[in-house]
């Protein structure tokens, strides 16, 4: 019997919680009906999956929140979404669950999937290395296999007894990873975050650093990057407030035009920033949550950075600005800093393009459908 007739009329959940996970998700859901067409797919995504061809169960923009007293605002969604992913896999039994990031809502559902003996592929690794690694034992426990995205995250859960494989990082499959001529213009990204609740903290900071700019410098234009998910509405109406600067901001949708677009960027620590450094784009990298969870994951956070980008170097090559350093103020000193100095900025850009070269080859959706492919027909066999 051959592995298309094995696989057919196969049917896998799906779960990405945040905006990358929807992108990194949906092509894999791509990737995997490229093998086999007539495969099936629910869960819970954005945009890409739902495009892709998954039924959603649940829309992901209603559950990503970051922090400890944020997730309060969500949690009847939380629950809603994961008593319907429960009942989904009592009554539909799927072939494969494959889990993406997400882990507080993904290792319970990990342990739902378990209990009915479904194969689970945790696809992109909870950082788990870098706080909270107590959660170690709960993948052990629930994951079948793990396919991991970054270089040192391997021999991490091989020293932990966990089946892993490295495939490679998604981005590497983007247009993105090609780096862009500056512009002619001293243009400024911001990126802000994907979820709501990153852009009410973040935006305002990066606007009020914008105003400090414009003060000191008149040749300064200013790009605000949107995700596919956010309304365009929900950042104007912060922008309202500083209506000095509406004539000097543009928007675009999407990190690739951003970092097409600009000379410099701020962003919101995340998947984003690697986006950046693949494009080679000088940035400052900012993240502000609650003060009782910046407290509380202080308390946990076992890694010098936070940015992927100085993970990954091993080294810091990208300013960060935390919690009480991601003022106005300070991100407007380290934006002239940068600008102000060509030879820094070429450093810069020269060691972010160093990155593409610590990740791998390309074709990690592809890796990873052969994984989930593999799963399903042990699966058949036992």
């Amino acid at each position: 019997m051959t592995n298309q007739n094995m696989t057919n009329q196969k049917h896998i959940m799906i779960i990405a919680g945040e905006a990358s996970g929807d992108l990194h998700g949906a092509a894999l859901v791509k990737a995997m009906l490229k093998k086999n067409p007539v495969l099936s797919f629910s869960g819970i995504g954005g945009e890409h999956l739902k495009d892709a061809g998954v039924y959603l169960l649940a829309d992901a923009s209603t559950l990503s929140v970051v922090g400890i007293t944020e997730v309060f605002s969500r949690l009847s969604g939380i629950f809603k979404a994961m008593a319907a992913v429960k009942n989904f896999l009592r009554t539909r039994r799927p072939d494969l669950v494959i889990l993406i990031d997400f882990p507080d809502f993904n290792l319970h559902i990990a342990g739902t999937a378990k209990r009915l003996n479904i194969p689970v592929l945790y696809y992109i690794s909870p950082q788990i290395w870098a706080w909270r690694r107590g959660r170690v034992k709960k993948i052990r426990k629930r994951v079948s296999h793990i396919a991991v995205i970054l270089p040192f995250e391997e021999s991490f859960y091989r020293k932990h007894n966990i089946p892993v494989s490295y495939v490679g990082h998604p981005l590497l499959d983007q247009a993105v990873c090609t780096s862009h001529p500056a512009p002619e213009s001293l243009r400024i990204a911001f990126l802000p975050g994907s979820r709501e609740g990153e852009i009410a903290r973040h935006l305002p900071l990066m606007l009020e650093a914008a105003c400090i700019l414009n003060k000191k410098r008149n040749d300064m234009e200013f790009v605000i990057s949107l995700a596919p998910s956010v309304k365009r509405e929900f950042a104007e109406n912060i922008i309202s407030h500083f209506s000095l600067l509406n004539s000097q901001f543009s928007y675009v949708t999407g990190a690739e035009k951003a970092f097409e677009a600009c000379s410099v960027a701020v962003a919101a620590s995340g998947t984003v920033t690697l986006q950046g450094a693949l494009a080679g784009v000088p940035m400052a990298v900012i993240y502000k949550v609650s003060p009782l969870s910046y407290l509380a994951g202080r308390a946990m956070i076992k890694v010098r950075h936070i940015s992927l980008v100085n993970l990954i170097a091993g080294r810091e090559i990208v300013p960060e600005l935390i919690q009480g350093k991601a003022s106005p103020e300070n991100i407007a000193d380290t934006v002239l800093n940068m600008t102000d100095d060509p030879r820094r900025l070429e450093r810069m850009k020269l060691r972010l393009l160093g990155i593409r070269n610590m990740l791998g080859r390309a074709g990690a959706s592809d890796r990873v459908a052969e994984l989930a492919t593999d799963m399903m027909i042990l699966k058949s066999e036992k």
